[in-house]
């Protein structure tokens, strides 16, 4: 398997919030809070990570939710999966919402979000008339029954 190299600039001061893996077969990096802060109910709020990006063309950073603050806290991300493009070189930022019932402290360090980084497929999109036949059809949105 060839590895890809990702370049990572980390914002001055911030060295010692480089995104790890927790566990070597881990799918993500953790993202950490570059700043003390308050997430107040019922508002998002963008918490700075210190690190800077530069992927390759053809590859993409999405920042994901952590499942233990969305369990245990209500925390979700408003924009998630949020994607980081190829192109863009500005500070990776987290847009947090708090949708518990009372403010939540972060502290510097604390990690926030998840980071996975992926090749993107090369597509062509064509312009059709008709799609092929399936056995779901245009059925979404619940169609398949509550289970």
């Amino acid at each position: 398997m060839t590895v890809q190299t990702i370049k990572i600039k980390m914002a001055d001061g911030c060295a010692d919030l480089m995104p790890v893996k927790a566990h070597a077969d881990d799918a993500a990096y953790d993202l950490r809070s570059r700043a003390d802060m308050s997430l107040p109910v019922g508002r998002s709020v963008l918490v700075p990570t210190g690190i800077y990006l530069e992927l390759p063309p053809g590859w993409e950073a999405q920042v994901r939710p952590r499942s233990g603050l969305a369990l245990k806290h209500n925390l979700m991300l408003t924009n998630s999966p949020g994607t980081i493009d190829a192109g863009y070189r500005g500070e990776v930022g987290v847009i947090v919402f708090n949708h518990g019932d009372a403010p939540f402290e972060v502290k510097r360090g604390d990690r926030i979000a998840q980071m996975v980084i992926t090749r993107l497929p090369e597509v062509e999109l064509v312009a059709v008339e008709e799609l092929s036949e399936t056995g779901r059809g245009a059925g979404g949105f619940g169609s398949s029954g509550r289970k």
